[in-house]
């Protein structure tokens, strides 16, 4: 496990870099041209995060030039991708519809942190579950 600050280093080693911080101050365009120009030439990049993580330029740029292999996208920094988009025509480039966090038990899941959260209000308690914290922005 990596900070930010050790975020270099495991550029420069992965062959896959999975992004999936939440997107804050701090996260925003993380992943930009000083970041792929780390990245091994065989290494692919994944967002399944948050679109705005990366520098949708500099990954295209990143990908045109070979500095990585490919991408697996399924956010972007502007949704939906724009149809004119070259991530579109790229065929290192895997585009999926902003899903990744689908699964069988997402419903069933999401209904039990609501139901929990509404009982605790309703008993004069605050909320407990999945809080967002204003200072860290998620």
């Amino acid at each position: 496990m990596y900070d930010l600050k050790g975020l270099p280093e495991v550029l420069s080693e992965s062959d896959y870099v999975i992004v999936t911080p939440p997107l804050t101050d701090e996260t925003r365009r993380l992943f930009g041209r000083d970041a792929f120009r780390l990245m091994k030439r065989t290494a692919y990049f994944v967002n399944i995060g948050r679109g705005g993580t990366t520098d949708t330029e500099a990954l295209i740029e990143a990908l045109k030039e070979g500095t990585i292999a490919g991408a697996g996208l399924d956010v972007f920094e502007q949704e939906p991708l724009p149809p004119d988009s070259p991530l579109w025509e790229l065929e290192q480039v895997i585009i999926t519809p902003h899903n990744s966090g689908a699964t069988e038990v997402y419903d069933e899941r999401a209904f039990e942190i609501f139901a929990r959260n509404l009982q605790e209000y309703l008993h004069g308690r605050e909320p407990s579950l999945n809080r967002v914290d204003l200072i860290k922005q998620y």
